[in-house]
């Protein structure tokens, strides 16, 4: 969840680091600080709040400047958001940042009062601080060792220790952790956007590897001491992916990114106009093996798998489940043979996915990956992985995320159906094309932001706020709902639309507003009928459905017509509109859009 960032080199390393914080503070914003180093020992600076707090602060104490250091920006789990509990922690001997929980603290602070520690701060990362400083003796991969030995959790550490200037030590389990290679300087990160105005080169660490970082070289070791030779891999984004490219956010840049996204993720993966997964290494006949699958992710993923089930369902005739990841974990699933686990994440990180997926493999389920970071742990640990080529997400509402993944949805409820028998390779062909052909009109779609922008002023003092709709359209509406909470905080739920008068109805009084979706043609008529239900007890209603539909007008206030194309490709289109409609209510309402509060990009910790 939290950003890490760390420097050795000839360069001053605060500069480095803030920069690589800023590049870094999606995964968390509630603190931020670091800790420099050179021959006169360690020197942390910490504040609560955004970056630019930090930054002040640096400015303020006369620029120290180091060689070495350390930084890290802060999503709070252990302690409330404050200058304390900020990161880096540590003693005269030792300083790390960390991203995890340590789950056993508890035990391991009671273990260190008895040795005589004190402790000041909330948090689990000083109980890891003064582990290090206790079993340190003077060889920091020894006392690196001898700590993970005693800690249960997930984390990824930075690590300096005093007496050695010019060094910087890594180490991770169930967080991410990459190692940048320069000419000259060397770096460690969360994640490549950190590193990428400095190479486009570098090490991805393995669980419970540890790595000494100098300015010339890198040096990783097992836990038995043996070295460990590593690949380097090559960043495929430019600093300008990472930037805003003139967009007053990244969230609106992400947006008007998803046709290229789509494009780049859709295209090689269609050869001689039908769906072909033979690049990304599945066997040929690889979906013919499967009679169920199972969905699992969490958030906007998960929206996404619930997408994925009505397309497989309705095109392959093969039945599936959708779970969060954080329940499928816990609920003892039941496999039966011909169980496919498909598990997706935007980050590749996420926790509770990471989790699930090593339930399905321990279990000797397959399972197959659909993930936009190469080389991120879910992509390494699922059996296949299909990579989306969205280019970095950098806002926390995930936009372009989302439309990648359903579009390789698309793709593999087809390869199903032909699997199965459901539809032969002309059909396919068809419905491949018209995949094609609706992503050439999502270039349209985000146009409609002008008129989505003239409409957000409305929405300034929405206190509640109702989506509803049928089949897709459900799966859209709760997509909707939780791109709206999370940026514009909003209160909003989703709802199927035939389940409102089962209650939620009580809750539409005059001027309540709804979104209604009506985009699935034999859905039409029963949905209208329920938006009508809130028109009477004097909702306000936007309707978002497709050219062709007639509507009379006494059904909405406002509505918004997409492009008609065929019913089952609509969510590509729709989903769109629901996200500039958020984006655009947030920005009313003067909201920290890529930003919002108490939310992180990755979701590293359950």
């Amino acid at each position: 969840m939290c950003g890490i960032v760390g420097y050795v080199g000839m360069k001053n390393a605060a500069d480095i680091l803030l920069s690589g914080l800023s590049n870094l503070e999606y995964r968390g914003y509630d603190s931020a600080g670091m800790t420099l180093l050179d021959d006169q020992g360690i020197r942390t600076i910490k504040i609560k709040g955004r970056l630019q707090n930090l930054i002040d602060r640096y400015e303020e104490s006369g620029r120290p400047a180091a060689g070495c250091g350390i930084g890290h920006t802060r999503w709070a789990t252990h302690g409330e958001p404050s200058d304390l509990n900020s990161h880096p922690h540590g003693t005269a001997k030792v300083s790390i940042v960390h991203n995890g929980i340590i789950e056993n603290y508890l035990q391991l602070r009671a273990f260190l009062e008895g040795k005589g520690y004190a402790f000041t701060t909330q948090t689990d990362t000083e109980t890891a601080a003064k582990l290090l400083d206790l079993t340190y003796k003077g060889d920091p991969y020894q006392a690196i060792a001898e700590a993970m030995e005693h800690l249960e959790g997930s984390y990824a550490f930075g690590i300096v220790f005093a007496d050695r200037p010019g060094r910087v030590y890594a180490v991770r389990k169930d967080s991410p952790l990459i190692i940048g290679l320069g000419e000259g300087e060397n770096f460690i990160a969360s994640d490549v956007p950190a590193i990428l105005q400095h190479t486009k080169y570098y090490y991805l660490l393995d669980e419970y590897e540890i790595a000494e970082i100098g300015a010339d070289s890198v040096t990783i070791r097992d836990l038995e001491g043996n070295p460990v030779i590593k690949e380097r891999l090559t960043a495929n984004w430019d600093i300008s992916q990472a930037q805003k490219g003139g967009y007053p956010h990244f969230m609106l840049k992400e947006i008007h990114e998803q046709p290229k996204a789509l494009i780049d993720t859709i295209h090689p993966r269609i050869r001689n106009g039908l769906p072909d997964f033979a690049a990304d290494g599945l066997p040929e006949g690889y979906f013919s093996r499967y009679k169920k699958i199972f969905f699992v992710a969490c958030g906007t993923a998960m929206h996404a798998g619930t997408v994925g089930k009505a397309l497989i369902e309705k095109l392959a005739r093969v039945p599936a489940e959708v779970d969060f990841a954080s329940e499928f974990r816990y609920r003892n699933p039941i496999f039966v043979p011909g169980t496919l686990v498909v598990v997706i994440s935007q980050s590749g990180e996420t926790a509770d996915t990471l989790a699930a997926l090593r339930l399905a493999k321990a279990q000797g389920v397959d399972t197959l990956a659909i993930v936009n970071v190469t080389g991120s742990s879910i992509a390494r640990e699922a059996d296949h992985v299909l990579h989306t080529y969205a280019g970095p997400e950098i806002a926390v509402a995930s936009t372009k995320a989302f439309s990648v993944q359903i579009g390789l949805l698309y793709l593999i409820a087809l390869e199903l159906a032909r699997a199965g028998g459901q539809v032969n390779n002309e059909k396919a062909a068809g419905l491949t094309s018209e995949l094609l052909a609706t992503i050439g009109k999502t270039s349209e779609v985000i146009r409609e932001g002008d008129y989505l922008s003239s409409l957000a002023d409305q929405f300034v003092d929405t206190h509640s706020l109702f989506y509803m709709g049928r089949g897709v359209d459900y799966s859209l509406a709760m997509e909707g709902s939780l791109k709206l909470k999370e940026i514009s905080y909003i209160h909003s739920e989703a709802y199927a639309a035939g389940e409102l008068k089962h209650g939620t109805i009580s809750l539409i009084t005059e001027g309540v507003p709804v979104v209604g979706l009506i985009t699935q043609s034999e859905l039409l008529p029963k949905t209208i009928s329920n938006i009508k239900e809130t028109r009477a007890r004097g909702g306000y209603v936007l309707i978002i459905t497709k050219e062709g539909f007639e509507i009379d007008c006494d059904v909405y206030d406002d509505i918004i017509r997409l492009p008609a194309v065929p019913d089952l490709f609509l969510p590509l289109l729709s989903v769109i509109v629901l996200q500039l409609f958020a984006y655009h209510v947030a920005v009313a309402r003067g909201c920290d859009v890529d930003k919002p509060r108490n939310l992180a990009k990755s979701v590293t910790v359950e």
